[in-house]
């Protein structure tokens, strides 16, 4: 990749954030309407420590959320790749828990599993394992037959196959559903915090909201785009270095 083609983002977030605040500054768009990125920043230095408190705790949700989702989607996907059946039965389920919107879910699942942690995790869960389900079926689908052909031949069992030509070959599909999942989980995260809850994020931001504090909710926003996008670049990261060896 070239030199240019790694600041370029970096160039038209500077451009686009420099004719924000010059809109702020000239009065073209009211400050309680959208306030400067320089407000925006200096909220967020005066909330650090309150915004790390409340992050801590978001980010444990959505790793707790994102590690069982990884669990399931693996179980499924081992499942519905080997019974047929299994996978016509249930990959229409899957669709159909994806067109229910997370903040319709959210209000119900605070009501049947409470306030805690358990409603948030289940939340960040729904909201995962679908995309990293489909990725590790997209995977194991793409094995070239001659390689399976081979190893029946050579007399591997299922399990075997599994282990020696599928998950191999699904590791750049997982890692492609994985950052889509990282991502997720930190929406989900802080739309369950939004919707109930005592910490995090979302109830950073519902406290925030009511005080018409609006600087201090696009620091979040901002916090949280950040976050994303960090946990996208580590993925990548980890991709590059398993994908290697």
């Amino acid at each position: 990749m070239k030199k240019t083609d790694r600041i370029a983002p970096f160039v038209l977030i500077a451009m686009i954030l420099i004719i924000w605040q010059v809109l702020s500054m000239s009065g073209f768009i009211p400050g309680y309407m959208l306030p400067s990125p320089v407000k925006v920043l200096v909220a967020f230095c005066k909330d650090f420590k309150l915004l790390m408190f409340h992050l801590r705790i978001s980010l444990a949700e959505a790793a707790l959320g994102i590690s069982v989702s990884i669990a399931v989607s693996f179980v499924f996907a081992v499942v519905m790749d080997r019974f047929d059946f299994v996978n016509r039965s249930v990959y229409p389920i899957l669709v159909i828990t994806q067109t229910i919107p997370t903040i319709a879910l959210a209000p119900l699942l605070i009501l049947w599993f409470g306030y805690g942690m358990s409603s948030k995790v289940i939340l960040i869960v729904l909201s995962c394992f679908f995309p990293l389900t489909v990725s590790l079926l997209t995977g194991f689908a793409s094995v070239d037959k001659d390689t399976i052909n081979l190893l029946l031949s050579l007399g591997a069992t299922k399990h075997q196959i599994l282990k020696l030509a599928k998950l191999p070959s699904s590791l750049p599909y997982f890692f492609s559903g994985l950052k889509i999942s990282a991502s997720y989980s930190i929406i989900a995260a802080v739309i369950s915090e939004w919707l109930g809850g005592t910490q995090g994020l979302g109830v950073y931001m519902t406290r925030v909201k009511k005080s018409y504090a609006y600087d201090k909710l696009f620091a979040v926003i901002f916090l949280v785009s950040a976050l994303s996008l960090l946990l996208i670049k580590l993925i990548s990261y980890i991709e590059k270095r398993i994908c290697k060896k």
